[in-house]
């Protein structure tokens, strides 16, 4: 009982003095502040965008490219839907169902039970009954896209696509090289020169050109594009941990587990790869800032998340052109988004490396 009530207050300074490195880079809690946000923005999702349809798709060519702050009247006409009403969990995931249709106008008046109006850039009257219709006044914050597309809420979604897309590459990539790179450094021999063949081969394609391949072989899509992106992450890692591993194994508690007769997966498991989970949480962070960078290079290229899904790739590649006009703004917000998101994994990167080096005793 005492022997456990000493090793708890070690282990709590421990932590104590792994966040206190940590929190000593301050672009690395800058980092996971912008991490952090992005993530509760993303997570909420269609419960705080402004269009609340599904992928945010709400397309009004008469309004498109329009600067920040655009404000506009629209004419809202009810639909009559059969469809059962979402719960608030699948509005935050999948968007609204459509309930009403809305008309950008440029001018109306009333006219007894009628609204008299103008569609924006024409120039025809029309009249409606104004029973189930209403008039508001929507503003665009960020300004609309080429399709009159919400932008704000299109970077809001794509930026849950890219974080989702960082997330599931990197759980793959995790596993994949953890196993692959443990097995290959604890067994070594011909075990380890057959992993590490593979490895190196996997390591001399590029990145992007077997993504793309991957990609034109499991197909386009959303679900593609995580798994497509995860296979070719995992190089690294398990580069990582066999060199981990490879240290680990050579040292005096390991010898005297294996002279207790435990199994080399309990071996593996409780007490080596613990011992080499600092590097695999740096390399993990820089991980889940190149599978952004590449989810976006291939939307970009047309081979990774499919309209009209929103990606941040995909709103450079529409709006690109749009740089050299008036409307610079669609291109460089995306972009910027994406800059963002890699620059503060990079920080976090940086600072769970000074956090994890040892060596800094003055804590």
């Amino acid at each position: 009982m005492e022997r456990q009530e000493n090793i708890k207050p070690s282990r709590k300074n421990i932590r104590v003095s792994f966040l206190k490195r940590f929190a000593r880079n301050k672009l690395a809690v800058l980092g996971v502040i912008v991490i952090f946000s992005a993530s509760i923005v993303s997570l909420l999702g269609y419960l705080i965008t402004p269009d609340t349809s599904s992928y945010a798709n709400e397309q009004h060519i008469e309004i498109a490219a329009k600067k920040p702050g655009f404000t506009i009247n629209m004419l809202t006409v009810s639909l009559d839907i059969s469809e059962k009403e979402r719960g608030w969990y699948e509005r935050m995931l999948f968007g609204k169902l459509p309930s009403v249709q809305y008309i950008p106008l440029d001018s109306f008046r009333y006219e007894g039970k009628e609204i008299v109006y103008r569609v924006f850039g024409t120039k025809v009257y029309l009249k409606q009954g104004s029973l189930g219709v209403h008039i508001i006044k929507r503003m665009y914050l960020l300004g609309t896209d080429r399709f009159g597309r919400d932008l704000l809420s299109r970077l809001i979604i794509g930026t849950r696509i890219s974080l989702a897309v960082g997330l599931i590459a990197v759980i793959i990539s995790l596993i994949i090289g953890v196993a692959l790179g443990a097995i290959a450094g604890y067994y070594k021999g011909a075990t380890d020169t057959i992993i590490m063949w593979f490895v190196n081969v996997n390591w001399s394609v590029p990145t992007l050109l077997m993504v793309i391949t991957i990609t034109l072989i499991i197909g386009k899509g959303f679900w593609q594009i995580f798994i497509a992106v995860g296979l070719t992450m995992w190089v690294d890692v398990a580069r990582v941990v066999r060199g981990q591993v490879l240290s680990i194994r050579e040292r005096e508690y390991i010898t005297a587990c294996k002279a207790l007769g435990f199994g080399d997966a309990r071996i593996l498991l409780r007490h080596v790869l613990p011992g080499a989970i600092g590097p695999v949480i740096i390399i993990a962070a820089s991980n889940f800032a190149t599978a952004i960078l590449i989810e976006a290079g291939l939307s970009f290229l047309g081979v990774g998340v499919q309209p009209p899904i929103p990606s941040l790739g995909t709103m450079i590649k529409e709006h690109y052109a749009y740089i050299i006009l008036n409307s610079t703004h669609l291109a460089l917000l995306p972009g910027f988004a994406i800059m963002l998101l890699v620059l503060s994994f990079n920080f976090i990167g940086n600072g769970l490396r000074d956090a994890f080096d040892v060596k800094d005793v003055n804590v």
